[in-house]
């Protein structure tokens, strides 16, 4: 990621850049508010550059255009890779692109957090909604872990719990490539040690993630994120189960292969230049 802080109007500059088309007020169809883009924006640009240390790698795998589903793994405690994922595509592609991401279903009970959600592109996951999307030639951010990614403990961080399988189905139905994806470093950030399931239930959330200083506001420590060459598969996504979880895994497969690579890229043990994107 380029080592730069961005005005406000290099900022609305790449916004506007995006392609969305803001109506005079400054909405698109879906809600996404314009003035909300900045302002996250540049929160965004000032964490990752001067709290967490994020690199990326691959960004040139992201199609420039079109639409497209970004795959990858959860960690990070509370969604912290969504927003690390959502700052590479808007800095580091010339022309900025909008990674938007389903938001899990209980997002949409919380009136703050919905209206603010909305505001920056980042929908409940309903099917209806990431079909409108990929129609629309738009950018789909996907995690098939779900919450049980973000719920991992600090000792399983760099490991996979299992894959939905609905995002396949979906990039099939509207012959959208997809984008495997890898985070490394939100175990760290956000190590968890236990999850409050019961205390989560009461608050509407899955869970609240406890670390060694109970609350989980996340370490500014060293982050990796990689992007991988584009994945086609060939079918109209009414193949039978057993071949959808096929694909599935090749999936799996690939993004297990990238953790592996940001682990070692992480650590030292790798140089960026060897990284393997297929």
């Amino acid at each position: 990621m380029e080592n730069k802080i961005l005005t406000d109007d290099e900022l609305l500059e790449r916004i506007d850049a995006i392609g969305i088309p803001f109506g005079r007020h400054g909405y698109d169809p879906y809600g996404v508010d314009r003035r909300e883009l900045l302002k996250n924006f540049k929160r965004l640009n000032w964490m990752t550059q001067n709290y967490f240390k994020l690199r990326t790698h691959g960004t040139h795998n992201i199609p420039a255009k079109g639409r497209g589903m970004l795959v990858g793994n959860h960690s990070g405690g509370f969604g912290l890779d969504g927003g690390m994922v959502i700052a590479s595509a808007f800095f580091d592609l010339n022309p900025p692109r909008l990674a938007q991401g389903m938001a899990d279903k209980f997002i949409g009970n919380m009136p703050f957090m919905s209206a603010l959600s909305n505001g920056l592109g980042q929908f409940t996951g309903l099917p209806e909604h990431a079909e409108r999307l990929l129609e629309e030639d738009r950018l789909l951010m996907v995690f098939p872990e779900g919450h049980k990614g973000t719920a991992k403990l600090y000792k399983e961080r760099d490991t996979l719990v299992n894959f939905g399988s609905g995002f396949l189905r979906l990039a099939l139905q509207h012959k959208a490539p997809i984008i495997p994806f890898t985070f490394v470093g939100g175990g760290e950030a956000v190590p968890t040690v236990m999850n409050l399931y019961k205390l989560g239930k009461a608050m509407g959330v899955p869970y609240v993630p406890i670390t060694p200083w109970i609350v989980a506001l996340p370490l500014p420590v060293r982050m990796e994120l990689i992007f991988s060459e584009p994945m086609y598969f060939d079918g109209n996504g009414n193949e039978p189960d057993e071949v959808i979880e096929g694909w599935v895994q090749q999936v799996k497969e690939r993004i297990a292969g990238l953790l592996r690579q940001g682990r070692a890229v992480r650590e030292g043990h790798l140089h960026p230049e060897e990284i393997r994107w297929d």
